[in-house]
């Protein structure tokens, strides 16, 4: 690793400010880190996760240049590459220039050097990837993307409708099982695939939740049924933006399930960048084998058709070509605005039929939607969406306080037509038998045989919280529950017990109270504002030109001295003079060698090559030996 740093930084010393600054643009990451010098530059460069960083912005070609340099092991030359990969030196020179850019590989003399890279390890090719073909375009065209947009929207309704009807189970683990997934998805009669889409849509928008291992509808789901259109298909969008999850067509993959990682944001992002509102691609095949090719590690091609079909639904993209909705979400735009330019008006009114539906074409504004759910049941939410009117839903309407009188105003105001006479009769019949049978509330009793007792304790003012009242002679009723029933009396000085309801006496014991947990602290995340590019010129200018010497720039014995003062951060400078002098005029020079912990040598040495931070001298006793230039500790002139 040390002499791969070495070499790195020999190659950087040879760079123009130009240059460097040139590679920082494509290395951002390291050059907002302390860099004193060049060796502190390489040394960030070779980093694990900046090298990885930056092979995930190559090409499959750059990748393809990139293992073969790796698994000729640093020692292989252009002719070497070009013919184990049968490429061309045209063709070669376009891929090694991603990897010089970005200091992923270098040439030192006619060798070429590689970082240590793991991405490239294992992805040897006996020939190298070329672009596929370029994909074609054409001119966009008006392609409407409403219906699918509207389908998207409806599907979610359709999900938290059948969440909240029927049992849609979770996993206690977290996430939904695929099993789960495709007897929900029979169901309701559509694609696994497009169901996942739909519930991780909801799911992000925080439209469902679980409760006791069931997916519920939340509050927000709630206020979102209630939106106007646009305003449903702007918070999907804007939950479609934040899903960081991979789509994995090929894999049974659990919905609901937290992936560390941003690869399905960089997955989506880069997909909806190629499209524009100009030109359409006329084939989505060629575009996913282009994309596949230009980013191999952000893209597949089953991922990124999943990809493209989501933007589809969503209205993004339509045609081949980008949508307004789209342009917006691409720009950050007004996504609301354009989302409710898109969808049409919701439906103010419903078509009632003889056989005791509602039926509504498109969605239902919120006002439709509230009186048809308080008066009846969705029974189908397909092309058009149907309620049920029954005995038992006009009953529900009844026990909000509602008279026949008024169930039938709501329904005549939604209706476009005078309502059916089987649904007025129906509505007068069932409140002709409501409110037969009354039920009371009844929290717990407090009962005795003694009546004066209990009328004592009905007329206690610091009783008057339980709102005792006479259910008979001997049973008062409480509001509160038994627990705090019990409490109140004996605090007003009585002394009752508690039975359960098989006339058993129940063993109280006291609860130990504990504080509640203050629940997983997240961590503080403190965002750095990236270096602009004047910024990055300036850097790259300054870590080049402090290393030149003010004086003999360009000498041998000053180009060896930036060399070794790169390589070791022990030495003072007037000790890094004499190593250089004695290594291109062959002097002798003496030596403090750090061979182990705490341990230093001392030889007296000719230096005759140094390379990669290694310098081979010969010793007194005639032979020849290697040092690292990073364990001198000492050097000196010989006595």
């Amino acid at each position: 690793m040390a002499r791969r740093i070495n070499a790195l930084a020999t190659w950087l010393h040879r760079l123009e400010p130009d240059e460097v600054a040139a590679l920082l643009v494509h290395r951002r990451d390291v050059a907002d880190r302390y860099l004193r010098t060049l060796k502190d530059l390489a040394t960030q460069l070779t980093d694990s996760d900046s090298v990885h960083a930056a092979e995930d912005t190559l090409d499959q070609g750059a990748l393809d240049v990139l293992g073969s340099i790796v698994a000729q092991q640093n020692l292989g030359t252009v002719d070497t590459v070009c013919a184990e990969l049968r490429c061309s030196v045209g063709d070669f020179e376009r891929a090694f220039g991603q990897l010089e850019e970005r200091a992923l590989a270098w040439p030192d003399g006619a060798k070429l050097i590689a970082v240590n890279s793991v991405r490239a390890n294992g992805a040897q090719r006996d020939q190298l990837t070329l672009r596929p073909r370029t994909p074609r375009k054409r001119k966009a065209s008006a392609v409407s993307p409403v219906v699918a947009a509207m389908s998207t929207v409806d599907g979610v309704a359709r999900l938290l409708a059948y969440c909240e009807q029927d049992s849609f189970d979770a996993r206690y683990t977290g996430g939904v099982a695929t099993v789960e997934i495709r007897r929900v998805a029979r169901a309701m009669r559509v694609a696994d695939g497009v169901l996942r889409l739909w519930l991780e849509l909801a799911v992000e928008a925080q439209l469902i939740g679980v409760e006791r291992g069931r997916l519920l509808p939340t509050k927000n789901g709630d206020v979102w049924l209630d939106s106007p259109p646009g305003a449903r298909l702007a918070q999907l969008v804007e939950a479609w933006r934040r899903m960081d999850w991979r789509p994995e067509p090929d894999q049974a993959r659990a919905a609901l399930r937290d992936y560390t990682g941003a690869a399905g944001l960089a997955l989506r992002r880069t997909a909806l960048e190629r499209f524009s509102a100009e030109e359409a691609f006329a084939d989505n095949a060629e575009l996913v084998a282009d994309l596949v090719w230009e980013r191999p590690a952000v893209h597949d091609e089953r991922a990124t058709a999943a990809v493209i079909s989501e933007m589809e639904s969503l209205g993004l993209v339509a045609g081949g070509a980008l949508t307004p909705l789209g342009q917006a979400v691409l720009e950050s735009g007004d996504v609301e605005a354009a989302a409710t330019e898109l969808m049409p008006p919701a439906a103010e009114k419903a078509a009632f039929q003889t056989d005791m539906t509602a039926v509504v074409n498109g969605l239902p504004s919120p006002e439709l939607s509230a009186t048809l759910n308080l008066v009846a049941d969705l029974e189908d939410n397909d092309a058009a969406r149907v309620w049920r009117l029954s005995a038992g839903s006009v009953r529900r309407a009844l026990d909000t306080g509602m008279s026949a009188d008024e169930v039938l105003a709501k329904l005549t105001a939604v209706s476009e037509v005078l309502l059916p006479q089987v649904i007025v009769y129906q509505v007068q019949d069932v409140a002709r038998r409501h409110g037969h049978l009354t039920v009371t509330e009844v929290a717990s009793c407090v009962r005795a045989e003694d009546t004066a007792l209990l009328r004592e304790i009905t007329k206690s003012k610091r009783l008057a919280s339980l709102k005792l009242r006479f259910l008979a002679p001997t049973v008062l009723a409480s509001a509160q529950p038994m627990a705090d029933t019990l409490v109140a009396l004996r605090k007003a000085g009585y002394a009752p017990t508690g039975v359960d309801a098989g006339e058993q006496s129940i063993v109280e014991r006291v609860e130990r109270l504990r504080a509640p947990a203050r629940g997983e602290r997240r961590q503080d995340r403190w965002w750095r504002t990236e270096l602009d590019d004047v910024e990055l010129t300036q850097l790259a200018i300054r870590l080049v030109e402090q290393e030149r010497p003010s004086a003999g720039r360009g000498t041998p014995r000053a180009n060896a001295a930036r060399m070794l003062r790169d390589q070791n951060v022990f030495l003072r400078d007037e000790e890094v003079m004499v190593l250089a002098a004695a290594l291109v005029d062959g002097l002798r020079v003496e030596i403090g060698y750090a061979s182990g912990p705490r341990q230093t040598e001392t030889h007296v040495i000719i230096p005759a090559k140094h390379l990669e931070g290694v310098l081979t001298a010969e010793c007194e006793d005639g032979s020849t030996r290697e040092f690292s230039i990073g364990h001198v500790r000492k050097v000196a002139i010989p006595a």
